[in-house]
């Protein structure tokens, strides 16, 4: 079986959310030119995404396929990604998984921050595009069936109505006291949805979905508000990434908050915040942290999110 990639992949940007890298040219010029996508398929590398939005990686490198090993799907299903630095098109397919020697199966979460920046753009884009034609196989506005065009970026029903792909807005913001050192502290939630799976409790950032007619900044102080009973003060812009479960992309933020000031929790979404120090945050980091009063283990978000990245990026000032 032919296999493509399989590079080593360096450490991920620190610079940068682990989601927010790639080099790969989406080509959308091409997206219409079906001639061309065609001819494109039989030289191209092709990711195959699962059911569950796995793919193969040997190490920490996505395996790519190509046509003559790739599963066999309709020509509509092709989705097209764009062309590689050196022209190689690619593609990625929704299908089950081939079984490679060596190989193991991962999802984007579990992966994301340790493929190198054109793997992590690959399977970013590749799990975001799935996802969308997962949920629209009929038109919202007539309700009859749909299928896609444009290499995958466009759907369209019987009367010639396009939809294209939707991202939704989210905000996450670090709350944190704006002190230096070791005792600077930052404010994280435990979401009521998340239980606490193998009796670890996980804290994050604070997050949700940019309303209609609300800027990205405005979201910030009303969930804040609404989550923690928190007010906030110089909030900045610190970077974005796509979440693609199923089509977020999440706009990340750092603010400053007085701790002195009562949390007020709203329990329909929250059941516990509290302000961690640096000290307390970076035993968290590595999995060592458990909490004095309870004895719970408390971890950190997955590594591959933008909420990490924000943590990580206070944590080293």
């Amino acid at each position: 079986m032919t296999e493509l990639g399989g590079r080593p992949a360096p450490a991920p940007l620190a610079a940068a959310p682990p989601l927010a890298r790639a080099t790969l040219d989406r080509a959308g010029h091409r997206r219409r030119d079906a001639a061309w996508l065609a001819d494109a398929w039989q030289g191209a590398h092709i990711l195959v995404v699962d059911a569950r939005g796995r793919a193969l990686v040997r190490g920490s490198s996505l395996i790519l396929l190509d046509a003559a090993t790739a599963p066999a799907v309709p020509e509509t299903d092709r989705l097209f990604l764009g062309v590689e630095p050196d022209g190689t098109p690619v593609f990625t397919v929704a299908a089950e998984l081939p079984a490679i020697e060596g190989a193991e199966a991962v999802n984007l979460r579990d992966i994301g921050h340790l493929l190198d920046d054109r793997d992590a753009g690959l399977f970013t884009a590749a799990a975001a595009l799935i996802n969308w034609h997962a949920v629209h196989a009929y038109s919202p506005r007539s309700g009859r069936p749909t299928r896609p065009v444009e290499g995958g970026w466009a759907r369209v029903d019987d009367d010639g109505t396009l939809m294209w792909p939707r991202t939704d807005p989210a905000m996450i913001v670090l709350v944190h006291d704006g002190v230096a050192g070791p005792e600077g502290r930052c404010l994280l939630g435990h979401n009521v949805a998340w239980g606490t799976p193998d009796g670890v409790r996980r804290f994050s950032c604070l997050a949700g979905y940019v309303e209609p007619g609300e800027s990205a900044e405005a979201a910030v102080v009303r969930e804040v508000e609404e989550e923690v009973g928190v007010a906030l003060t110089a909030i900045r812009y610190e970077g974005s990434q796509a979440w693609p479960f199923p089509g977020s992309l999440m706009l990340g933020f750092s603010a400053v908050a007085d701790p002195g000031r009562p949390v007020r929790v709203d329990p329909e979404e929250i059941d516990e915040a509290r302000w961690f120090t640096r000290t307390e945050i970076t035993t968290m980091a590595a999995g060592e942290y458990v909490d004095p009063d309870s004895g719970v283990p408390m971890s950190l978000p997955m590594r591959a999110s933008i909420a990490f990245f924000l943590i990580e990026r206070w944590l080293n000032g």
